[in-house]
């Protein structure tokens, strides 16, 4: 069994949590991590160093080209990121087609090192309002992408039914929830560690840490 894998990673609390489940996992592991136009360098660099912690290679692939054919807060400066998700459409931090196109070219960059398990660290149990994370959509992408570059990826994704609550414990059983916590970048703001507190992404992040501390203790 070919026990190697890609780890989709972009330095934020999933993908690295992800990460170091795959290293417990897997026999070799290596991250690729995206520039797709994003406002903040600083997630590619604290990506960069927690790759070289966990002494695993790190490839960064330019997608700039994203910005050029969809309009969202995370890649148009001129956009404020809604701190309130809206009833009647997804959140402007939606950057269409992301995950499929972030496992469209993993999946190549990974046949070419005959890497056949890709991670991705999407979920739907706290729902965000987006549709490339959905479960049936990874499983539905999977078929695709064994069928056009005729090789048999699996696809995992060890957060899809957890909550933020959850994968905060994930990480302490992993060993690394301090890393977690003060070296990843989850916030829209692009602040590391806890974030500007206020943006959607780390309120998500913040009631899960309060519930996990609350519940563990």
């Amino acid at each position: 069994m070919n026990k190697k894998a890609l780890v989709v990673f972009s330095g934020g609390q999933d993908s690295t949590t992800c990460l170091f489940w795959a290293l417990k996992k897997f026999d070799e592991v290596e991250t690729l991590c995206f520039d797709y136009g994003q406002r903040h360098r600083i997630e590619q660099e604290a990506a960069r160093g927690i790759a070289e912690k966990a002494g695993v290679q790190f490839t960064l692939l330019n997608l700039d080209l994203l910005k050029q054919i969809t309009h969202n807060s995370l890649t148009d400066q001129a956009m404020d990121v809604e701190e309130n998700k809206p009833e009647n459409r997804p959140p402007n931090t939606l950057v269409e087609g992301r995950n499929m196109l972030f496992l469209t070219f993993a999946a190549i960059f990974a046949k070419g090192k005959d890497i056949p398990n890709l991670v991705t660290g999407v979920g739907q149990a706290d729902y965000s309002g987006y549709p490339d994370c959905r479960d049936e959509f990874i499983r539905s992408l999977n078929q695709t992408l064994n069928l056009s570059l005729d090789y048999q990826f699996a696809i995992h994704t060890p957060l899809m039914w957890k909550t933020k609550e959850d994968i905060w414990a994930l990480s302490d059983e992993l060993g690394v929830f301090d890393l977690v916590r003060t070296q990843t970048v989850t916030c829209y703001n692009g602040i590391i560690g806890d974030g500007c507190g206020h943006c959607p992404a780390c309120q998500l992040r913040r009631n899960g840490l309060e519930n996990y501390l609350e519940n563990s203790h």
